[in-house]
């Protein structure tokens, strides 16, 4: 006898097994619950679709009609009557976990029905759910289907339920008493936006679902019920059985049939950078996006495509998955070919590594990347100047702040060669003002409009007619500066250099420069490094790591409400992007923070040891540098440091010359104990 698998389908995973069965000439017999599951299951040579619910007794004579010894039993969801069912007949029995989504459903358990926006309860089964939303108000979203609709009766007064759109599934909505407009009757898949829209319609206070898998649409509810601000309930899985995963589903089955059954979707996904427009993409991109079935991109991208190809102009994966998902179950045995756009180049400021990962959490794996011509290249070949030499910098999307102006300013003071990705007019209206206001004006601005398209221009702007510009559409620029500043590749500023004074009398303390530098050295800064400066007083510290490098990025911590003021002006004076002022007292503040790999302590205010607790809480291996004036201090700092960091203190006492009449006196500044803090 032939060999046959038999599969109880619920899921989109038993469509997606039965393509694959019929590709590998393995005959199926699909048992679906309803005429609904019939209906979605594509026609496939070798695949049987049967209707209606059996029960255990049932299954067996099924069994037993199709065969002992050449007949595998494979379910797709929890059942009971199924695993009893091929019990002692010797058919391998093969259950299906369905994938949870990473993280989301790594959920706290149920502590009473808490009323916080966003708020995500967990139920062991349906009974204890309705429970809980017995004791609240406020309309109800279930979207658990309609076979538990009857556990739900006591709140169907405030009930909205999505359910397929069957006869079966209508007739229990009406058996329960539910009728009318509480009745969603749609088929999925859901996306965010379409929930979101549902829960904003019928004024949900709370959604219901059931711990199900990825290709439920079960991330796309919860994310739309924290959007919106309402409280989601899930029912959790009552028994938890073992299963396998899909690949490892396909594997067994390959290795009991002796054929091979591939356990990915034929889905193939190309990644396609268009360039500036349809002129700049590439031969090899056009021809796989002649292949696709399904296009995805940006509305403006879209115009490259043929007029007969299947467009959406989404660009975002929680908006592109739910439409894969549903292509994949409509799959009749032939490949999907799927294509989506991103503008200029797949690796340069582009949003293809994002969806990438995405897709491959969503076991998306036939992926392939294909390379477009970014703004910058096209510019610097109309231009003629090479690009391989410049800084290459994006504020594209980004807020007009004092963090994006000194990012630019830094660029253009340092690099002969600055190519500047921006967001539209506006940007280039704020970069010519930006020039003029801190004198740069040397600088040259060349402006690169609408590339590639009939409406191309480059021209050279002064600051004046960067301001007045008016045309909307696509920028590119080039800024070119021949008189750079050279940054200063060791720490030793001098003191002179930084404010000190607020409202002409008060003198904020500061870190002298021998022993900043001293303490720098000792920090031990690497080019990515997360730096608490506490204590930060005029900032002094703060702006010496943060002038290191800018791939570094500094905190700096201030309590004191005036030298938080000179802080925010030394920082302007610097133009440093790269340094977050924190206002608030150290430990407390620093609970928000990310957590640092470098520590300064200036100043603790007496809170040495519950500062410390907290860095090391947040990252044990932090290389801390404690400043001190008291051996008590010294002291403390390693009575805290025993047995669990490695401790080195110097002692620095700096000396000056003094002029005196003819003769050079040296002043003794007060000794100062620089203690290094390291995991032992």
């Amino acid at each position: 006898m032939a060999e046959k698998v038999l599969i109880y389908a619920g899921t989109t995973e038993g469509r997606l097994l039965a393509q694959e069965l019929s590709r590998a000439h393995i005959a199926c017999d699909v048992h679906v619950a309803t005429e609904y599951g019939q209906m979605v299951m594509p026609e496939l040579v070798g695949v049987k679709v049967c209707v209606g619910r059996l029960d255990v007794e049932e299954m067996r004579a099924l069994l037993k009609k199709n065969g002992q010894n050449n007949y595998a039993a494979f379910a797709t969801e929890v059942s009971v009557n199924i695993r009893e069912s091929t019990k002692g007949s010797g058919i391998p029995y093969l259950r299906l976990q369905r994938r949870m989504d990473d993280g989301i459903c790594s959920i706290s358990e149920n502590e009473g029905m808490k009323e916080r926006a966003g708020t995500v309860h967990v139920f062991a089964d349906y009974e204890s759910c309705v429970q809980a939303l017995t004791d609240t108000s406020g309309n109800i979203l279930l979207t658990t289907g309609s076979k538990e609709l009857a556990v739900f009766a006591p709140l169907k007064e405030r009930l909205f339920v999505r359910v397929l759109p069957g006869l079966e599934s209508i007739g229990l909505c009406e058996k329960a008493g539910i009728r009318g407009k509480q009745i969603l009757a749609m088929q999925g898949p859901f996306s965010e936006e379409m929930n979101l829209a549902m829960i904003h319609q019928f004024s949900i206070r709370y959604l219901v679902t059931k711990a199900s898998g990825a290709h439920s649409g079960f991330q796309e509810k919860l994310a739309a019920a924290q959007k919106a601000g309402i409280t989601a309930c899930v029912i959790g899985k009552q028994e938890q059985e073992q299963g396998m995963s899909y690949a490892r589903v396909t594997e067994t089955l390959s290795r009991l049939l002796g054929h091979t059954i591939s356990g990915c979707p034929e889905v193939e996904i190309s990644l396609i950078g268009i360039g500036m427009s349809a002129a700049t993409l590439t031969q090899e991109a056009k021809r796989a996006l002649e292949e696709s079935d399904v296009v995805f991109g940006a509305e403006r991208m879209l115009e490259v495509v043929e007029n007969s190809k299947e467009t959406y102009p989404f660009y975002l994966a929680k908006d592109i998955l739910p439409v894969l998902r549903q292509k994949e179950s409509q799959m009749d045995g032939q490949k999907l070919k799927v294509s989506i756009l991103f503008s200029g180049d797949t690796g340069f400021y582009s949003g293809t590594e994002k969806i990438k990962t995405e897709l491959n959490k969503n076991n998306y794996k036939k992926i392939r990347i294909f390379p477009g011509i970014s703004s910058v290249s096209y510019l610097s070949a109309a231009t003629g100047i090479a690009w391989q030499d410049a800084k290459i910098l994006s504020i594209h999307g980004k807020e007009d702040t004092a963090e994006t102006r000194a990012l630019v300013l830094d660029a253009i003071r340092h690099f002969s060669k600055t190519f500047l990705l921006v967001s539209g007019v506006e940007d280039v209206r704020r970069i010519g003002c930006w020039i003029e206001e801190e004198k740069l004006t040397q600088t040259r601005m060349i402006a690169g409009f609408q590339l590639s398209y009939n409406a191309e221009k480059i021209r050279e702007l002064s600051c004046e007619e960067a301001k007045n510009t008016k045309e909307e559409g696509l920028y590119t620029l080039l800024l070119c500066n021949e008189n750079v500043q050279k940054r200063r590749l060791v720490p030793g500023m001098s003191d002179e250099s930084f404010l000190r004074v607020v409202e002409g009398e008060k003198t904020v303390p500061m870190t002298k420069e021998e022993v900043r530098a001293l303490s720098l050295c000792k920090l031990g800064l690497t080019e990515d490094a997360v730096v608490y400066d506490v204590g930060s007083g005029t900032g002094s510290i703060a702006v010496e790591c943060a002038k290191c490098s800018p791939g570094i990025r500094v905190y700096a911590i201030e309590q004191k409400a005036t030298a938080q003021q000179l802080l925010r002006r030394n920082l302007e004076k610097f133009h440093l992007a790269n340094v977050i002022p924190v206002d608030g007292k150290a430990p407390e503040i620093l609970e928000s923070l990310e957590p640092p790999t470098h520590v300064f302590i200036g100043g603790s205010s007496g809170r040495l040891a519950d500062i410390l607790h907290v860095i090391w809480e947040k990252n044990p291996r932090t290389r801390v540098v404690v400043n001190a004036i008291s051996l008590e201090t010294v002291a403390q700092i390693t009575e805290l440091a025993a047995g669990k960091m490695q401790t080195e203190i110097i002692q620095v006492q700096v000396s000056r010359a003094k002029t005196v009449g003819t003769y050079h006196l040296m002043q003794a500044e007060n000794p100062v104990y620089i203690c290094v803090l390291t995991m032992a």
